[in-house]
């Protein structure tokens, strides 16, 4: 079931992902070489809480962090440890806040230093993809378009979509539907209303997009190893666009 949310609603959203936003910004200002990915969640931690809002990853079915920190190849649910950050690596940052009774989530992969050609270009065309998924995105949108957007884009550059995982509708709980794939047939799919929240999030490959979880039983890993790229925002669906809430 696909919950509409009402404007009051919607502003008590806007406190969350203000804090995600905000949170990301902080973190892709001080990721650098030698940094371990536990002290990249340290950083999440404080900064939410110090915000007053509560990281919703934390204990989230059991996650161990506040924040999921990937690297390389590591696709999503990265769990923070003791992994040294090196010059040229690409890291994905997802963390997620709650307050107001509502939850905010976002998503953005960082270079740590220069990174090679591809790898630039991975984390360049992932963010596009997220872009090109809201150019005609408004109410009466069928919600394959999303997935279409996503997957035209990344395919024509080269570039494969992770099938495992997908976005999500967002509200009073961290997963709401409807599922967002990013991948799919245009036209196809429910037609989106006006005050539905979502969360849009290209997870892009540099090689084929099968994955596997490593025995931790959440850490997902492209199977060919090669690299792969994430960027997520919350946002509303309006009568005649979108309204991003964590930008």
């Amino acid at each position: 079931m696909i919950f509409v949310k009402t404007e009051e609603e919607i502003d008590l959203m806007r406190e969350p992902c203000r804090i995600v936003r905000d949170c990301l910004n902080f973190v892709g200002e001080r990721i650098a070489a030698g940094m371990t990915t536990e002290e990249v969640d340290k950083l999440v931690y404080d900064f939410i809480k110090a915000s007053g809002a509560e990281p919703s990853c934390l204990g989230y079915c059991g996650y161990p962090a506040s924040a999921c920190v990937s690297v390389n190849e590591v696709v999503v649910h990265g769990i923070p440890d003791g992994r040294t950050l090196q010059e040229g690596d690409i890291v994905s940052v997802d963390l997620c806040a709650y307050k107001n009774g509502f939850h905010g989530d976002g998503a953005r992969t960082f270079c740590v230093g220069k990174v090679d050609a591809e790898s630039e270009k991975l984390v360049r065309v992932t963010e596009e993809c997220f872009f090109k998924a809201i150019e005609s995105l408004h109410e009466g949108t069928p919600l394959g378009d999303i997935g279409y957007r996503v997957q035209q884009h990344a395919e024509a550059n080269g570039f494969s979509v992770i099938r495992s995982y997908t976005g999500h509708g967002i509200g009073r709980e961290m997963h709401e539907d409807p599922t967002v794939a990013n991948y799919g047939k245009r036209g196809t799919g429910v037609r989106l209303k006006a005050g539905t929240v979502l969360c849009i999030e290209p997870m892009i490959a540099a090689g084929g997009w099968k994955v596997k979880i490593l025995d931790d039983g959440w850490t997902a890993v492209t199977q060919d190893k090669k690299r792969a790229a994430h960027y997520e925002n919350t946002l509303v669906i309006r009568e005649s666009g979108v309204e991003i809430l964590t930008l």
